[in-house]
């Protein structure tokens, strides 16, 4: 607690170099310190931006936060890039803790997700999970502040925790401020109270600032939780004496009267009453703070001194290595059956799952009664089981957040988003959490995870079931996004996205499921052998334009994807020999050298897409091929896509007026074609 306190001291004192944003545990200690030696190594924790107490107390050094603190190269955690008390650490003798956010409520999905996980291993893969010598089970600590309980995402996991029974403590640490925000002004109850809702959450108030109460309370905690394998919630009730941060500065906000009333609270001189009290000689107490002021001191200096990052270090660890980089398997056995997309994906899906048994796959409506709203894991529920196939509720935020904690512990998620329009309920667990974690880790946590989603347009499914996302997600960096147009395709790109170790998006067109649109039948292919993969990155030559048109400069080139695909090779038919249609396959990563190489032989181009097309994907890759191509190109880079229309209206007449066709597309090759 004094070298927590002297730590705070320090960087008060040395703000010119202490420069970067950070948060000090001053007025929480008693609680962290208490929380924090009690993990055992075969622990999961989630500590949150105050918890530097609670890393000391797990062992982590003075000069090991210190280096994160000035963001220096030798930060363990992430090598300079992100913030104080941002701990990623899979350190053999310490609790792991993988990446999270700033932790103001989206870190709980990730760290119940880690519950997930760990029950999930405990009852079925006991031999994948770290126990004590004695064979005590882990439990996950998540750590939060009062005030970011009000989020709906800790609902979300609250509700999912008490569910599934997952083994997680939730301390809360309630200092009564959110920012500037007193907690009178913001919420009607507090953590404790809230959590009443929850039922089968068990629940706890402690004396944040007393060491012993703290110490106690969270021993009843952790050995709840490690027996009876359920969530409990622990209330600490602590003073906040620093800032809110170096940059919000307590004075600014808090009147005399406040901070003297947190100070009556001050864990440190209560600690060294109780340890007075008990008989510690006082000068064996001043011993200790002037021998932790020094030591603090000391480490300060080295951190100090410390080399600062590489600057070409910089494009490290956005991705872990793929696991597929080259075409394997068999794509056309002989007298191997046709398939629908549909049902490529769903034999994909059961193959991975008899091959892969720390495999799950979890969403809305995908369980044993229905199996997906377009029957996409049909059967996956029977053949394996209600515990590695199962339903969650209507909370995408949790379904895709709880993929970072699941790939924390090593189970390999396959989950599903319903409909592409209600990704956006988890977006923020896809973009705070999912995608930063390799690079903020520094490489040590990619999350491996392949989230489904049905996309697209036919049919009058109307404005919340039929639009394209693509352009979204890829403003994302950190993630990948496929979108197959064919059966075979399907097949090896579900089994290389499920292998790859970083997360993947798949994009799957709901018209191209079934092959019900007309002139979708190409969609339909033999289905390839178990073996097949498929590397993300790498388009195709769907349609080949005749090398003898080429020659004489009649051709063009068709870049598209999805159902794309179908409106181009449709016209590619109506122009014999003079259009070439590239599918794209993967849209990140992308096959440029199959675009430019394609588009520089042609001299003329259409990109065709789907989506809405002002501030598309489609126009940044337009202008990609302008830069790229320029010396090549015959004529403008043309560009195709839906209107730039809010949302497509149900009333299939108003549809089909939205969106791209073979019309459309063919009056824009004539137009291309007399360049």
């Amino acid at each position: 607690m004094c070298q927590a306190n002297y730590m705070a001291a320090t960087y008060e004192a040395n703000r010119s170099i202490c420069k970067y944003v950070h948060s000090t545990s001053r007025g929480h200690e008693a609680i962290q310190i208490a929380a924090g030696l009690q993990l055992q190594p075969w622990d999961y924790a989630s500590p949150y931006y105050r918890d530097d107490s609670m890393l000391l107390a797990m062992g982590f050094t003075p000069l090991e936060l210190m280096l994160q603190l000035l963001a220096k190269s030798e930060d363990p955690f992430s090598g300079g890039r992100s913030y104080y008390s941002h701990p990623g650490s899979r350190v053999p003798n310490k609790p792991l803790i993988p990446h999270q956010s700033s932790a103001t409520g989206m870190q709980v999905i990730p760290a119940t997700g880690m519950a997930q996980g760990v029950r999930y291993l405990e009852r079925n893969l006991a031999d994948a999970l770290p126990t004590g010598p004695h064979g005590e089970l882990p439990v996950v600590l998540c750590s939060l502040g009062d005030g970011s309980v009000t989020e709906g995402e800790v609902s979300e996991a609250w509700q999912s925790a008490v569910l599934w029974e997952l083994p997680v403590i939730y301390l809360v640490q309630d200092n009564e401020w959110g920012i500037s925000a007193s907690s009178a002004e913001t919420r009607v109850m507090d953590a404790y109270e809230y959590a009443a809702g929850f039922k089968g959450m068990k629940r706890m108030r402690v004396d944040g600032s007393d060491f012993e109460d703290s110490y106690h309370g969270m021993e009843a905690a952790i050995s709840y939780v490690r027996k009876e394998r359920k969530p409990v919630l622990v209330h600490a009730c602590v003073p906040l004496l620093g800032h809110h941060t170096s940059g919000v500065r307590k004075e600014w906000y808090r009147t005399a009267g406040d901070l003297a009333l947190h100070g009556d609270k001050d864990p440190l001189p209560k600690l060294k009453a109780l340890l007075l009290s008990a008989g510690i000689p006082e000068k064996d107490l001043i011993a200790i703070e002037k021998d932790a002021q020094e030591y603090i001191e000391a480490e300060f200096d080295k951190a100090r001194i410390s080399q600062d990052p590489d600057p070409r270090t910089v494009r490290d660890h956005v991705f872990a290595p793929a696991a597929v980089t080259v075409e394997k398997g068999n794509r056309t056995p002989e007298n191997g059956a046709k398939v629908m997309m549909v049902d490529a994906a769903l034999h994909a899906v059961e193959e991975i799952l008899r091959d892969y048994p720390e495999a799950i796959f979890f969403g809305q409506d995908v369980g044993r009664r229905l199996g997906g709203v377009f029957r996409e894991a049909a059967t996956l529920a029977e053949k394996f089981g209600d515990h590695r196939v199962y339903n969650t509720a209507i909370q995408e935020a949790y379904i895709v957040g709880a993929t970072a904690g699941l790939s924390a512990v090593g189970v390999k998620p396959i989950v599903e988003i319903q409909f592409a329009d209600y990704i956006y309920p988890g977006f923020n667990q896809l973009v705070t959490e999912i995608s930063k974690s390799c690079y903020l880790s520094y490489g040590k946590f990619p999350v491996q995870t392949l989230i489904r989603i049905p996309i697209g347009a036919y049919g009058g499914g109307g404005p919340y079931h039929s639009g394209s996302i693509e352009s979204t997600l890829l403003t994302i960096k950190g993630i990948k996004v496929v979108y197959p147009s064919n059966a075979a395709d399907m097949k090896g790109l579900m089994k290389a996205a499920f292998l790859d170790p970083n997360p993947v998006v798949m994009l799957e067109h709901k018209g191209l499921y079934w092959s019900k649109v007309p002139g979708t039948q190409g969609a339909i292919m033999v289905e390839p052998d178990t073996d097949y993969q498929l590397p993300l990155g790498k388009g195709r030559v769907v349609v080949t334009a005749h090398p003898r048109d080429v020659k004489k400069g009649d051709t063009c080139c068709i870049i598209t994807y999805g159902m794309g695909v179908y409106w181009a090779t449709a016209v590619a038919a109506a122009f014999p020999g003079q259009v070439e249609v590239i599918d794209l396959r993967t849209l990140f990563p992308l096959d440029e050298q199959l675009v430019f190489s394609t588009v520089s032989r042609h001299g003329k181009c259409l990109v065709l897409t789907e989506e809405q097309l002002n501030n598309s994907f489609a126009q940044a890759l337009a202008g990609r091929i302008q830069q790229h191509c320029f010396r090549s190109l015959d004529a403008p880079v043309f560009m195709i896509g839906a209107l730039d229309l809010p949302a497509v209206p149900i009333n299939m007449a108003l549809e089909n007026e939205m969106l791209p066709n073979p019309q459309k597309v063919k009056a824009a090759i004539r137009e291309l074609l007399a360049y």
